[in-house]
């Protein structure tokens, strides 16, 4: 196998162009799938952790009805299961290697389901994308959650009072007072998500998912050079991230316009 950096291996490369446009489509398709399916785990996860939901509110009071000031019943009162769970997960996935997600969903979980084995567009085969495209989601619902809950915070709680004033309900304040205004703050933090996701998702090639880094291990079996497929690569995801990354920045720059006083 060629270790070194030959100009002449890149025409060993041209007859598996179409391998590369593909794995270019599966990457772009991931990263869309994941950054949706990561966006409504982590609204979930952001709702939950925000929730004041205590089933044993009731211990934190004493016999004459006062709050207590400490002790283990005035912490089993601050209890929130919801809140727990939430966070737990959040932390998990914060603190475990991407790699080892994308094991334990595809062999540890679908290993015990019997998917579809029919292919999209005629190449990506979905019993191999599906559980891909779950465990990245996973994994981003986790860092986004922290991204969704900030942007409600930071939504003046004024404006809550002037819902709550109008008569309206908790969930229509939140679906049409406090998430408009909240996607706004963290729409650029999103869009950067899925810059990352781009180049976050090779790691699907490990489980079979013919992305990028697929064809470069193909073009590699093939012809027994590795460099300069790898550079081919880098190229791709040159060509997704860095324009991707400066029309996030434009659009961040205009709409921060609109804040400006």
């Amino acid at each position: 196998m060629s270790q070194f950096f030959q100009m002449e291996n890149f025409s060993k490369i041209v007859p598996y162009a179409q391998l590369f446009r593909q794995g270019m489509l599966v990457t772009v398709l991931l990263s869309v799938f994941t950054v949706l399916i990561g966006f409504c785990i982590a609204l979930l996860l952001a709702l939950m952790r925000m929730s004041d939901i205590r089933p044993f509110r009731a211990l934190g009071l004493d016999k004459a009805g006062h709050p207590r000031e400490g002790g283990a019943l005035a912490l089993i009162s601050r209890f929130n299961p919801l809140s727990f769970l939430a966070t737990a997960y959040v932390e998990v996935l914060r603190s475990t290697p991407v790699l080892v997600q994308v094991f334990i969903i595809y062999y540890g979980v679908f290993g015990l389901i019997n998917l579809p084995t029919f292919q999209l567009f005629g190449f990506i085969k979905f019993n191999r994308f599906f559980p891909g495209v779950v465990a990245l989601g996973m994994n981003s619902g986790a860092y986004l959650c922290e991204i969704i809950r900030a942007g409600i915070q930071s939504i003046d709680g004024g404006q809550t009072e002037a819902a709550r004033s109008l008569g309206l309900s908790k969930a229509q304040n939140l679906r049409y007072i406090i998430l408009p205004q909240a996607l706004k703050n963290i729409l650029p933090a999103i869009a950067n998500e899925f810059v990352v996701i781009i180049k976050e998702s090779a790691i699907t090639y490990t489980i079979g998912v013919q992305d990028i880094m697929s064809a470069v291990n193909a073009v590699k079996g093939a012809t027994f050079v590795i460099i300069e497929p790898l550079l081919v690569a880098t190229a791709i995801y040159f060509c997704l991230c860095f324009p991707t990354s400066k029309i996030i920045a434009y659009f961040e720059r205009r709409m921060s316009r609109g804040d400006k006083r």
